[in-house]
């Protein structure tokens, strides 16, 4: 269709391109949480040292643990929220379970990066709590990676 000499994209055309990028956004973040995996398994090989690993590698770990929960929480999560507008209040309710426990799983990602990014010091007794809180953000993540593939597959089946 054409107004006033310039080609109007279809609502098909727009529609498509929502979809490829939802799809761009869900891969690239499910690349980055893959990315945090390899990441922490790197650091936890750490774990129980007399001293912490380079300032770099805890910085970069830190800068792409925030950006991989930056974008669930303010792009993928908010997706997400939209579709479960349009498909209905079981997914909404699905969302709305498992958010809460998502966020729980923010804070202590939040209280690591906070303590350790742009960390130089390397001291004992930051060693010894580096390995509990190494662990305890392990668990988290391993429990966030539950929670979002829940809600992605939940989400998948029902629509």
């Amino acid at each position: 269709m054409q107004w006033g000499g310039q080609t109007m994209l279809s609502t098909q055309s727009i529609e498509n391109k929502d979809v490829e990028h939802k799809n761009t956004a869900v891969s690239n973040w499910l690349a980055e949480r893959s990315q945090v995996i390899v990441m922490y398994c790197r650091l936890s090989g750490f774990r129980n040292q007399t001293k912490l690993p380079e300032s770099d590698q805890i910085n970069g770990f830190c800068d792409v643990l925030i950006d991989y929960v930056s974008a669930g929480h303010f792009e993928v999560y908010q997706q997400i929220a939209n579709d479960c507008e349009i498909n209905g209040p079981s997914s909404i309710q699905l969302l709305n379970e498992l958010y809460p426990d998502i966020s729980k799983t923010t804070d202590i990602v939040v209280d690591f990066n906070e303590k350790y990014s742009k960390m130089i010091a390397n001291d004992g007794q930051m060693m010894s709590r580096f390995d509990e809180d190494l662990s305890l953000l392990g668990e988290a993540i391993a429990k966030r990676v539950d929670l979002e593939d829940n809600l992605i597959d939940t989400l998948k089946t029902r629509h």
